[in-house]
C-alpha cells in the first residue's frame, strides 16, 4: 500500500478551489502535467468551478495547440496571471489583450528564483534584473493591460544601488510533473530533458500551506529509487496522480521519448541534419565567427538555433559549452517542442541555479532574437501590438552576459532572399520594419548596456550594427547589398557609421560548402 495518496487526475482538479493561486511546472511543451491541467480545465467547462484564480508560473508553457496554460483561458476561469512568457498559449494571450483577466510579464529565471524566496518567507526576490527595462516599474512593471493596476515589482535603494523586488506571492496548489514516485512520494525526474523549477515550486507551496500533486508515470515500491534521482522529497508532496497517456505525459508534446536528451545515450553528432543555405543560416554564419574556444554560450529559440547547427557542421560544436536556461549544460540545444533539452547533455541544473549562473554574469556569449530594434540599441521581443509573446528569460540573459549579438532578419513579413554568385540578392522585401525608432515595449535596454559597458552587435542577413555609447552604428554589409535602398531606407533611424563606410560581410559566408571556421 501506498503511503501518499495515489489519485484520479479528476480528484485531484478538485483540490483547486475558488480563488485559489495555482502553479504548474513546464518549459515550452515539456515537463507539462498534461492530466492535471486537462482536468482542471475539464472541471471548469462542466461546473464553472475553480473561478477566479491566479495562475503563477515562470517559463512558457504550451505548444500553441491548447497545452499548458492555454487549459485555463476560459472566461471566468482565471482572474489573474502571473507569467515568464506567453507566446507557446495564444488563447492566454488573446484573453489578456481583451481584458479579460489582469496579467503580468516578468523576467523567467526571476519568477524561477521568486519559488525559492517564496518557500524561504522572504519579501521577494531582490535583484538587479529588469532594471531599465518594463519590468521596471517606473516604465510599465511588467502590467500587460489597462486592467491590471497593482505594483507587484518595487524600486529599492540598497547600499547606495538600485534594485528591484519582485514580490512574493502565495501559492495554494502546485501541479508538478515528475517521471517515478515511491510509495512514500519521493519523486525522480529522470525523464525529463529539464527539471526547471520543481523542487522550488513544492518547497514554496508546501510552505504556503498549500498542496502539492505530482503527475507521474508510475509507483514503485520503497527502497528501489536511486535518492540521488529524487528531486522532491516525499515531505512535500500530498498526492500522486499516475499517467500512462502517451499524449498526456509525453517527455515534449507530440514528440517520442529521446534519451539522448537525459543521459540514457548519446547519439552521433553526425546524425545530425544540417540546415540549407537561407537567410537565417546566413545570420547563423555571421554569428558563429564570434564564437570562440572555452567559452560558455547561450542560444535564444529561433533564428540563433541555427548557430548550433552551423557550428557542428563547421566541426566546432565542441570549442564551447552550449547552455540553455531550463537548466541543460552542454550538448547541442534542441528547438521547436524541444527547447529546453540539449541531444548529448552534460548536465542538468534546476533552472534558479542556472540563472543564478547567468544573472552573476557566468555566460560568456548570449545570441538571442531581434525582432525590433531602435535609435538607443533597446531591442523588443515581448510585446507586439495585439500580439504578447512575453519576455522568458531574455531579460536575464541579455542584461548580463559578457557577450550579447542579437540575430533575426532585417524585415519581417514575407521577407524572401536567396545568395547567387556568392552575393545576397533580396527577391521580396519584409512588410515590417525592425530597425525603427522607438521599440514598442523594451526588453533590452541599450542605456543600461552603456551603462554596464556591454559589448552588443546586432546581426541580420544583410547587416551587421554594433551599440557605441553614441549611439548605433552600420558596421558591415552584405555582397550584393545597396546600402541606401536596401538598408537605410528600410530603417526608422539613421545610424551611424565607421569611417570609410561599412566593411563587406565575410565572402564565406555566402559560399557554398564549409566555411573553414575549424
Amino acid at each position: 500500500m501506498s503511503k501518499k495518496p495515489i489519485i484520479t487526475a479528476a480528484e485531484a482538479a478538485t483540490w483547486v478551489k475558488d480563488g485559489m493561486t495555482l502553479t504548474t511546472t513546464g518549459f515550452v511543451a515539456s515537463q507539462m502535467p498534461e492530466a492535471l491541467n486537462r482536468a482542471l480545465e475539464t472541471r471548469f467547462l462542466e461546473t464553472g468551478s475553480p473561478k477566479n484564480l491566479t495562475l503563477f508560473y515562470a517559463a512558457a508553457q504550451g505548444n500553441r495547440d491548447g497545452s499548458g496554460a492555454d487549459h485555463f483561458a476560459h472566461d471566468g476561469m482565471l482572474k489573474r496571471v502571473i507569467g515568464g512568457h506567453y507566446n507557446m498559449v495564444p488563447e492566454l494571450g488573446k484573453m489578456i489583450i481583451a481584458n479579460k483577466l489582469e496579467a503580468y510579464n516578468l523576467p523567467q529565471g526571476t519568477l524561477s528564483q521568486l519559488f525559492r524566496d517564496i518557500a524561504a518567507h522572504k519579501l521577494g526576490t531582490l535583484t538587479h534584473v529588469g532594471l531599465n527595462t518594463f519590468a521596471d516599474p517606473r516604465i510599465e512593471g511588467g502590467k500587460l493591460n489597462d486592467i491590471t493596476k497593482e505594483d507587484i515589482v518595487e524600486v529599492v535603494n540598497i547600499c547606495g544601488e538600485e534594485r528591484l523586488l519582485y514580490k512574493s506571492q502565495k501559492v495554494d496548489v502546485a501541479f508538478i510533473r515528475g517521471s517515478i514516485a515511491d510509495e512514500d512520494g519521493n519523486v525522480t525526474l529522470e525523464h525529463e530533458c529539464c527539471t526547471n523549477e520543481a523542487t522550488a515550486i513544492a518547497q514554496a507551496a508546501k510552505n504556503s500551506g498549500g498542496k502539492v500533486i505530482v503527475q507521474v508515470e508510475k509507483v514503485v515500491q520503497n527502497g528501489s529509487v536511486d535518492p540521488k534521482l529524487v528531486k522532491i522529497p516525499g515531505i512535500y508532496v500530498d498526492a500522486l496522480v499516475i499517467c500512462t497517456d502517451k499524449v498526456d505525459h509525453a517527455q515534449c508534446q507530440g514528440c517520442d521519448y529521446d534519451g539522448s536528451m537525459t543521459g540514457d545515450f548519446r547519439v552521433p553528432l553526425g546524425s545530425l541534419e544540417y540546415p540549407p543555405m537561407s537567410a537565417k543560416k546566413i545570420i547563423g554564419r555571421r554569428a558563429a565567427m564570434e564564437l570562440e574556444p572555452d567559452k560558455v554560450v547561450n542560444l535564444g529559440i529561433g533564428i540563433p538555433e541555427y548557430i548550433s547547427m552551423v557550428a557542428n557542421e563547421e566541426g566546432i560544436g565542441d570549442y564551447m559549452t552550449l547552455t540553455v536556461e531550463a537548466g541543460p549544460v552542454g550538448g547541442v540545444p534542441q528547438g521547436g517542442p524541444k527547447f529546453g533539452g540539449s541531444v548529448n547533455v552534460e548536465a542538468i541544473l534546476d533552472q534558479p541555479y542556472q540563472f543564478d549562473f547567468y544573472d552573476g554574469g557566468g555566460i560568456d556569449l548570449a545570441f538571442l532574437g531581434l525582432a525590433q530594434a531602435d535609435k538607443d540599441g533597446n531591442i523588443n521581443v515581448s510585446k507586439f501590438g495585439p500580439r504578447i509573446a512575453g519576455c522568458g528569460g531574455f531579460v536575464n540573459i541579455t542584461q548580463n552576459a559578457k557577450k550579447v549579438f542579437f540575430c533575426g532578419t532585417f524585415t519581417a513579413g514575407g521577407f524572401k532572399s536567396h545568395v547567387e554568385g556568392g552575393k545576397l540578392v533580396i527577391d521580396q522585401e519584409g512588410k515590417e520594419q525592425k530597425m525603427i525608432n522607438t521599440v514598442e515595449q523594451i526588453t533590452f535596454s541599450g542605456a543600461y548596456a552603456k551603462k554596464t559597458k556591454q559589448p552588443v552587435k546586432y546581426i541580420t542577413e544583410r547587416a551587421v550594427f554594433e551599440l557605441h555609447d553614441d549611439g548605433v552604428y552600420l558596421i558591415e554589409v552584405a555582397p550584393g547589398i545597396d546600402v541606401k535602398t536596401q538598408v537605410l531606407d528600410l530603417m526608422g533611424f539613421e545610424p551611424k557609421m565607421p569611417e570609410g563606410g561599412p566593411k563587406l560581410m565575410d565572402a564565406r559566408i555566402f559560399s557554398d560548402g564549409l566555411m573553414g571556421l575549424k
